[in-house]
């Protein structure tokens, strides 16, 4: 467990870093913006790395049994995730609308996954991505726009259908074929 939550504070502390502007500026004068990048890519890896590898090595300690049917409720959710994901890079309504996709995907696949796992390491992870999306998106209202923050914007009607499609089409491949072997288990199993 203590691998996971290293993982989990490298890799989202590097990523609150824009919350706070002071303490990026000063690490940008300090090691210049491409020494920044090149230290929040490293981190970032490196904190992927031990989030995943933390996880798949977590003890499975059940806190609490859910309901078959919260399996279900995960999959349905996952569905408008995975065209969040989309819009966030696709200059369309959809987007303006969310002001922030990414982080609305980030949201959504969190809850979903809390919905339907009760062990401690799963609560720990999704818990702390969809404290980490919630707190970003309220620390975005006060923030100027910069190069890294997302910035709304909107497109001809095609591009929402394009985000939606392209949202639909990497959901299944997703649910079919990469979820079982990335992660290990079939999202519906017979």
């Amino acid at each position: 467990m203590t691998l996971l939550i290293i993982g989990i504070v490298v890799f989202l502390g590097i990523h609150l870093l824009p919350a706070f502007p002071q303490v990026r500026a000063g690490l940008v004068g300090r090691i210049g913006e491409n020494g920044y990048k090149a230290l929040f890519s490293v981190l970032s890896i490196a904190g992927l790395v031990l989030l995943v590898w933390g996880f798949a090595q977590a003890p499975v300690i059940q806190v609490w049994s859910p309901p078959p049917w919260t399996r279900w409720v995960a999959i349905v959710l996952m569905l408008p995730a995975f065209i969040f994901l989309v819009a966030a890079y696709v200059p369309c309504r959809l987007k303006a609308k969310l002001k922030h996709p990414f982080l609305a995907a980030i949201k959504t696949w969190a809850l979903a996954h809390m919905i339907a796992n009760g062990d401690l390491a799963s609560i720990i992870l999704f818990g702390s991505f969809l404290a980490y999306a919630v707190f970003d998106r309220i620390a975005l209202r006060g923030r100027q726009p910069t190069a890294l923050v997302e910035t709304p914007g909107s497109g001809p009607a095609r591009n929402d259908l394009i985000a939606v499609g392209l949202g639909v089409v990497l959901y299944v491949v997703f649910m079919i074929w990469l979820h079982p072997l990335l992660i290990g288990r079939a999202v519906i199993q017979h």
